[in-house]
């Protein structure tokens, strides 16, 4: 087996063999992966607010206490199904500056001195950029300011509340701005995550925003970030408006224009939240709802629609042959979803979600692996992105998965001015070959990994879920979804449950706890154990009757509340 390297933290979650139960309420549930952000979020679902309101003010608080991992920066989606039986989904992401083409970027690139260049391809990475190297060769930059997409999140957060919310978007903000300006002591698993910003953020006023006496804060460190608590002080006072027309959207495009990419206040003021149908199937009699492209959720479909096909679920779960089933069907959505999955304003879409197409696929799934399978967006860059997610229900009958994110960990290394808001680097999963689906055009979204979900298990059963990580989530999606409806797992059983992944390299990464790693490797595979921090965040609410029940990610720092 492959020995695998991360830099992904030194919290050794192995260690721990501690039990955790589903958690179970009535009036309201929120799932995520910070306690405080979810008592934020249960503390407006005490005071009124619905499902939606709470998931604004939990995702707001995780921008404080995990910003790790999401931010104002970067965008945000739902997936949900309200209390009227409708399932809906919202789209908050940002486009591509109108003057950012493969031209002008390549343009910059050239210009670029060698120190600017290895910033934009962090080794840490997988990047070796050479000063001799032709610009033409460069892939989209993964740091720096050509990888800064407008940011959604905030312009989100206003719609949620505003269009399926009872309170103001100052009433759900009131728990993340409290935390950044008070105080907060900083949890293990964030804590080790937080370590990166020291190499990150190169300028003073960045620094300062996220560091403390140039250094990260240790596990139970209290910590302030005013900055922060003030651009988000000022959202409950004036609306998203200041981010996108106002002094914040100043500070955003000074912040970029500074270090030579091409944001303007009008691609800031062009933007808007979207309402979009999600895309469906069913899988053994459980119908599943994900976002449509840009969004990576016809990837979680068509793999399980093959799945289904080829019968899956109908091994035994400690085989081998259960997950060599599944980790193809998976590699055959990778294939077709990574080449297509694009902004469909600029290019058609296939079904890849029909059982038509499922049937055709799963013709190429033997005995042993499927041989040279490629990811189709080359270097996309989002194989181990960090996201957070939240699940919200409540005593009405409403469901959220929602998913704020900056796409890896802190973003792009550029903080807007001295509003402590970290940019995202969404951009960076742009191609700057013309001729691919997912290339670079002015005003044009990016692939986006990000996938929140909603279930219906029986008529009066249904779920919002997801897993985070990058690449990670559709074969999340699936091993959840199969823990669940093929083995009858409980909620948290089925998120506690030892994973696998496929990786963009050919191999299949595992947790050391999966029983069936050595049998899989003698089947073909290239098997390598990786640590629990590289399987995502899974957060799950389900509501079955008149009963919520909530489980956690035990990967990360978060709980699953009800009352």
């Amino acid at each position: 087996m492959t020995d695998f390297d991360s830099d992904f933290g030194s919290v050794d979650l192995d260690r721990y063999n501690s039990r955790r139960s589903t958690a179970y309420g009535n009036r309201g549930m929120v799932a995520t992966s910070q306690p405080l952000a979810a008592e934020a979020g249960l503390s407006v679902l005490r005071d009124g607010g619905n499902a939606f309101d709470a998931a604004v003010a939990t995702a707001a608080a995780l921008n404080v206490v995990e910003p790790t991992s999401t931010g104002l920066g970067g965008d945000v989606f739902a997936l949900y199904r309200t209390a009227d039986g409708e399932v809906g989904a919202m789209r908050s992401c940002g486009h591509a500056p109108a003057d950012a083409t493969i031209e002008t970027v390549r343009g910059a690139l050239e210009e670029a001195d060698e120190d600017e260049l290895e910033s934009y391809y962090p080794e840490s990475r997988g990047y070796a950029v050479d000063s001799d190297d032709d610009t033409d060769d460069l892939e989209m930059p993964f740091l720096g300011p050509h990888a800064v997409t407008v940011p959604g999140t905030a312009r989100g957060w206003e719609t949620t509340v505003e269009d399926l919310g009872r309170k103001s978007l100052s009433d759900v903000l009131e728990p993340a701005i409290h935390y950044a300006t008070e105080g907060y002591p900083v949890s293990e698993v964030i804590a080790s995550h937080w370590t990166g910003a020291e190499e990150l953020f190169t300028d003073a006023h960045a620094r300062e925003a996220y560091l403390f006496d140039g250094e990260s804060p240790d596990p139970g460190e209290t910590v302030t970030l005013p900055e922060l608590g003030e651009s988000l002080r000022k959202i409950a006072e004036q609306g998203a408006d200041v981010v996108y027309e106002g002094e914040i959207a100043d500070a955003i495009v000074d912040e970029i224009q500074s270090a030579g990419g091409f944001m303007t206040h009008e691609d800031l003021a062009a933007f808007e939240p979207e309402f979009v149908d999600p895309v469906s199937t069913t899988y053994n009699g459980t119908e599943l709802y994900e976002l449509p492209p840009n969004n990576q959720g016809l990837l979680a479909l068509e793999a399980l629609n093959i799945a289904e096909e080829i019968g899956a679920g109908e091994h035994d779960y400690d085989s081998a042959e259960r997950i060599h089933a599944f980790a193809e069907a998976m590699k055959l959505a990778f294939v077709d979803g990574h080449h297509y999955v694009t902004d469909p304003e600029f290019e058609e879409i296939p079904p890849l979600a029909s059982k038509e197409y499922a049937r055709e696929r799963a013709q190429a799934i033997g005995d042993s692996p499927i041989s040279d399978p490629q990811v189709g967006v080359p270097n996309a860059n989002a194989e181990d992105a960090d996201t957070v997610l939240l699940t919200v229900g409540d005593e009405e009958g409403n469901l959220v998965s929602y998913i704020n994110s900056r796409f890896a960990g802190f973003g792009s290394g550029l903080v807007a001015g001295e509003t402590g808001i970290a940019l995202q680097n969404r951009g960076a999963s742009f191609s700057l070959d013309p001729d691919h689906p997912n290339s670079l055009e002015p005003r044009k979204r990016p692939f986006h990994t990000l996938v929140p979900a909603v279930a219906k298990l029986d008529e009066d059963d249904w779920m919002a879920f997801g897993v985070m990580g990058g690449y990670m989530q559709p074969q999340g999606h699936l091993q959840v979804v199969s823990n669940l409806v093929d083995y009858g797992m409980s909620p948290q059983a089925a998120l506690d449950a030892p994973r696998w992944r496929y990786r963009e390299d050919g191999t299949i990464g595992v947790e050391e706890r999966l029983p069936a790693k050595t049998k899989l490797a003698r089947k073909g595979h290239d098997v390598g154990v990786l640590p629990p921090v590289m399987f995502g965040g899974a957060q799950l609410v389900r509501r079955r009757g008149d009963t919520l029940a909530g489980a956690t990610e035990p990967r990360k720092d978060g709980v699953a509340i009800g009352f």
